[in-house]
């Protein structure tokens, strides 16, 4: 099931990195990294937190739907597109780490190798591009990427904690 996909459509046919991919992602770029505490946290927030505008967008889409599978209902926000680099790294300046911008560039990647319509520079431009790899099937994308992720996940698990 795809994080913030259509009530009662459960993301099928949709064309969405799933929040377990995300999660597969941001743990290895944590695990690689060694983050503790407030790094940890950060990675986490902008690895999968930029998805939660899907929460946020739920009312409107039962307000403008209801219930019924809707393909195509605009599910993103500027802050799931590169647009919102312009706070991000402001941010990152203040807190003087680069993690935000690399965990929010990971999610980024991922959800532009899907076909599904994206804004890069909304709410400024409504621009729309369907992102990079459009050619190969997002099934076949989402499975490559969570078998390589959970692979790595484990190979970077077993190297730090092995005797």
């Amino acid at each position: 099931m795809a994080f913030g996909a259509p009530p009662g459509g459960a993301g099928r046919g949709r064309h969405a990195m799933t929040v377990f991919t995300h999660f597969l992602a941001t743990t290895l770029g944590v695990q690689a990294m060694g983050l503790e505490g407030r790094d940890k946290v950060l990675a986490y927030a902008f690895g999968m937190g930029a998805d939660i505008d899907h929460v946020v967008k739920a009312p409107f889409y039962l307000r403008a739907v209801g219930l019924r599978d809707k393909r195509g209902y605009y599910w993103r926000s500027s802050l799931q597109e590169p647009v919102a680099l312009l706070w991000i790294v402001p941010l990152c300046v203040f807190l003087g780490t680069p993690l935000p911008i690399l965990f929010f560039a990971i999610h980024v990647a991922m959800d532009y190798s899907v076909r599904f319509e994206k804004m890069p520079f909304y709410p400024y431009s409504l621009w729309v591009t369907r992102g990079w790899l459009t050619g190969i099937p997002d099934k076949l994308k989402e499975r490559i990427c969570f078998a390589v992720l959970l692979v790595a996940n484990v190979g970077v698990y077993w190297l730090q904690h092995r005797v």
